[in-house]
């Protein structure tokens, strides 16, 4: 069995949907199909739950109609025979007027609201499915996706709950989930946050120990550098899961950063392929290196970096613990750290506790703070630190102050800190150092 998840785009429109569905009919094997919510739909639900949280219920009702519209004019373009159209409005019918019912209601819904998105998206396209005779089963994530605690989920505990929902049907070979929806320990409905489709196919695919897991997007697999911004990029045919995680992290769009692990740590394969160019063949990521060196390049913007000088550092112990624990009691993650005797400079990209960590950080010493400014992540394998790879990316940069380096923390990535307005140039300066032979081809 194989495991496909189509994105917001990917369902998009009518002519998008009919697109995956021929996509999924062509693919014989046992499959489960991932859907997020139809583009548009989460930003919008999210406009409907900040109204109603702000009580402002007659802008709430506006919004809850537009959206409705929308899906109403997509059904008609849609479905074929009236039997399938009336079928698929009465169920949207009933989820706005569910929708509607909430506007008055003062309690924090909006994991339930946001959450009616991959609902509609699914029943929308199991509809179709029944429509087209393609036999299928709709089986919701709330029944078996969850989270602990600590909103963790659970490999285990997935299965358990996913196992007997697939032996009720042991013959079905299409199934048709939510992605991004879950419910927390108390058995209220939450999601795995933003992107968390690309989560819930890979929690899914190790939950089943898939064959393949697959998604599926709007470009030609994973580039080698960030085509809105540089030209003369290229499609990777496969790449690591090291080296991917490294550049989903680092600012690559076409992946979640956690979506990869349950796949890593279950050896399941996971391929990148686009919904409407499926004849590419896309990027495969696997658990090996291709010991080839330069991979790939992202960016990731919203960095701000923060530099605290103490000579009480020299020679000291315990200072860098007690720096961290800032970050740890203010729950902000570093990105990257560089150390000298009397300073440490590290980022972040979460400034919602700025002010109170320079407060906390000014009894060690003098802090200085950088903001705009971007991580250029290179992926590869250097674990065998061959000579002259670090002389090709300064070379590259020789014109683009760099405010800092970090290369040998991971065998995978060459990070560089850079003033956001140098990133257009820095990753176009880099793609021709670095891929020149391979633009040549």
């Amino acid at each position: 069995m194989i495991v496909l998840k189509f994105g917001g785009t990917s369902v998009g429109n009518a002519e998008n949907i009919k697109k995956v569905v021929d996509i999924i009919t062509a693919c014989t094997t046992h499959k489960i199909v991932v859907l997020s919510a139809i583009s548009g739909t989460t930003n919008s639900l999210l406009s409907v739950s900040k109204a109603i949280k702000n009580k402002q219920f007659k802008e709430s009702l506006k919004l809850i109609h537009l959206l409705e519209k929308e899906y109403q004019v997509l059904i008609h373009e849609l479905f074929v025979s009236n039997q399938y159209k009336d079928k698929a409005l009465s169920f949207v019918t009933e989820k706005f007027n569910f929708l509607r019912s909430l506007t008055t209601n003062n309690l924090n819904l909006k994991n339930i609201i946001v959450a009616q998105g991959e609902i509609l998206s699914t029943n929308l396209v199991s509809i179709f499915l029944e429509e087209s005779n393609v036999s299928s089963t709709l089986i919701s994530a709330l029944d078996f996706m969850s989270v602990d605690e600590n909103n963790e989920p659970t490999i285990s505990k997935i299965k358990e709950q996913l196992t007997p929902i697939l032996n009720q049907k042991s013959t079905e070979k299409l199934w048709i989930t939510q992605g991004f929806i879950c419910k927390n320990e108390a058995g209220e409905i939450s999601n795995l946050q933003r992107g968390g489709s690309d989560y819930t196919a890979s929690l899914i695919g190790a939950a089943i120990g898939a064959d393949e897991i697959q998604i599926w997007t709007d470009i030609d697999g994973m580039h080698n550098n960030d085509p809105r911004f540089v030209d003369n990029t290229f499609s990777l045919e496969e790449i690591s899961f090291d080296e991917a995680a490294e550049l989903a992290y680092f600012g690559a769009k076409i992946l979640h950063p956690q979506s990869l692990i349950p796949a890593k740590e279950n050896n399941i394969s996971v391929l990148l392929k686009n919904t409407f160019n499926p004849f590419s063949k896309g990027t495969i990521i696997k658990n090996k290196t291709t010991n080839k060196g330069f991979t790939a390049i992202a960016a990731k913007d919203g960095i701000t970096a923060i530099k605290i000088k103490s000579y009480r550092m020299l020679m000291a112990y315990g200072f860098l613990k007690k720096v961290f624990e800032v970050f740890e009691n203010n729950k902000t993650p570093i990105d990257m750290i560089t150390t000298s005797e009397v300073a440490v400079s590290l980022t972040i990209d979460d400034i919602s506790h700025l002010q109170k960590i320079i407060s906390e950080l000014e009894v060690f010493g003098k802090i200085n703070i950088d903001s705009d400014l971007s991580i250029i992540c290179i992926a590869g394998d250097f674990s065998q630190k061959k000579e002259g790879t670090s002389a090709m990316v300064f070379n590259a940069l020789r014109k683009i102050p760099v405010r800092m380096i970090s290369y040998g923390g991971s065998d995978y990535n060459i990070s560089l800190l850079i003033k956001t307005a140098d990133k257009i140039a820095a990753l176009n300066s880099l793609n021709n150092e670095l891929f020149k032979e391979k633009q040549l081809i």
